[in-house]
């Protein structure tokens, strides 16, 4: 018995897991990530979200100087720029399967079970997706492609902090770590 509830952890813990938001990312082979510095922000024009604009701004700056790499307007080896959108997140809806145990005197038993879920009413929650592209100064070329997403019902703090997570993550996998 305690075996199977141990497969059932298991389980849930991968479903879990594999639920988690991870950044994709794409990046150019052949540059030398090493070499790199010194940077400069260039912000997005005509965003219209001036919060979240100045949140991802901030959110950048600080994680690429806490790594090391300073903001130099005048000895720039890399530009850091970003976009970003709000879309509305689809209502979730489909087939959930359940799993359970449980005993009785001496003797065990295992439950599976189905359900189909059926949204209603309206769903006010949104999602931001956040794109991070570092460009080498000299060339002008894309180097570095970073990109993530979050979910959020309102503004406010909790969005501030949601941005500052996901910007983390992107940047987490800047350099790209080589095999």
């Amino acid at each position: 018995m305690n075996l199977l509830r141990l497969l059932i952890l298991t389980i849930a813990t991968l479903l879990l897991s594999a639920c988690a938001s991870k950044p994709s990312t794409d990046y150019d082979t052949q540059y030398d990530f090493g070499s790199l510095k010194h940077f400069t922000l260039q912000r997005p024009t005509d965003i219209g979200d001036p919060l979240s604009t100045e949140r991802i701004d901030n959110a950048i700056v600080e994680n690429l100087t806490q790594r090391g790499y300073q903001q130099s307007p005048d000895q720039t080896q890399f530009m850091v720029t970003y976009g970003f959108k709000v879309v509305g997140k689809p209502k979730r809806s489909g087939v959930s399967i359940g799993l359970g145990t449980g005993s009785w005197g001496s003797s065990g038993g295992v439950g599976v079970s189905t359900s189909v879920g059926v949204p209603l009413g309206k769903d006010n929650t949104k999602m931001q997706i956040i794109q991070i592209d570092i460009v080498d100064s000299a060339s002008n070329k894309l180097i570095w492609r970073g990109s993530d997403k979050f979910d959020y019902d309102d503004g406010g703090e909790k969005k501030a902090k949601e941005t500052r997570e996901t910007i983390s993550k992107i940047l987490n996998q800047f350099p790209p770590k080589t095999e």
